[in-house]
């Protein structure tokens, strides 16, 4: 496995409880990352020797905002590429995200703002605009994460013609799965048989949560804490087709895992992370080490 990227959530905590979060975060969520942690995982980062890039995320990292500052200056100082996720709930204005920003300046190859009418009134805020703004004048490269209302979606306006989408439908896994699907067009089951948006057999990236969970999805993970355990012999024993969750979703996706299973299920779901999500959610009594925590399943 060529594993190149971690992406760290600094916390499950956020500000906002966002209607299509993966994670179910929210202002009383619990699992914050300390300092020490963090080091730990870059201390195996490196001694792994093929993670290149640290993706500092959430919840919302800026709650943490000292600790998040440190973590993008000594991922930096060990020579991986930083990139930083927020909703910019911060940026308030040009002159005060100038100086929220100013300490990652010449840090970040990256700072990805999260904006679209899950978080705002309007699909992109003044604080996305404002965040953008400071981020230029500081020579801060960024992106846009823009997620589309889904069709039918209840309690929500229609996407206006012509706003900006850059990533597309949302994915119904987490908090998405229980809020947003009714009224929304679902497909049969049988019909989602691949997973189409991770590569589970050879993954690139992996999310690290507080606990030291290897989320290979949201919910999904690798098995054992690399705090209880070195990241490099977790990705040396990992075997996805002996993966209890993994092996089926790659023989043939959703329907292949409750297949195997036996597991109660509906006759249609919106997409193959609602099928899967809600497949793995029946499943997390018989098989916790590798389906959890559970922030990523709703519990408070």
């Amino acid at each position: 496995m060529n594993l190149t990227g971690l992406h760290l959530l600094l916390t499950y905590q956020c500000n906002y409880e966002c209607e299509h979060c993966f994670v179910w975060g929210n202002p009383t969520q619990k699992g914050v990352m300390t300092l020490a942690q963090i080091r730990e995982v870059y201390r195996q980062a490196r001694a792994l020797g093929t993670v290149e890039s640290i993706y500092l995320e959430g919840g919302e990292p800026f709650l943490y905002y000292p600790v998040m500052v440190r973590a993008a200056q000594e991922a930096a100082a060990l020579g991986f590429k930083v990139g930083l996720l927020s909703n910019v709930y911060w940026a308030t204005t040009v002159e005060d995200a100038v100086e929220w920003l100013r300490p990652l300046a010449g840090l970040l190859h990256n700072l990805t703002v999260s904006t679209d009418r899950f978080h705002y009134s309007e699909t992109v805020s003044v604080q996305a605009r404002n965040a953008q703004a400071a981020a230029e004048k500081l020579s801060i490269p960024t992106g846009t994460i823009i997620c589309a209302v889904p069709e039918g979606a209840p309690g929500y306006p229609a996407h206006a013609s012509g706003e900006p989408v850059e990533s597309g439908a949302i994915m119904f896994k987490g908090r998405a799965a229980v809020k947003l699907v009714e009224g929304v067009t679902h497909r049969l089951w049988r019909e989602f048989t691949d997973c189409p948006h991770e590569t589970l057999d050879d993954p690139r990236r992996v999310h690290v949560d507080p606990l030291g969970h290897l989320h290979l999805c949201q919910g999904l993970t690798m098995g054992k804490s690399i705090f209880e355990r070195p990241l490099a012999d977790i990705l040396a024993a990992y075997d996805p087709q002996a993966h209890p969750i993994v092996g089926p979703l790659l023989a043939g996706g959703p329907a292949a895992l409750v297949e195997k299973y036996g597991t109660l299920h509906e006759e249609a779901y919106m997409d193959a992370c609602h099928f899967c999500y809600t497949a793995r959610e029946a499943l997390r009594e018989r098989f916790p080490d590798v389906l959890g925590p559970g922030q990523m399943y709703g519990e408070k």
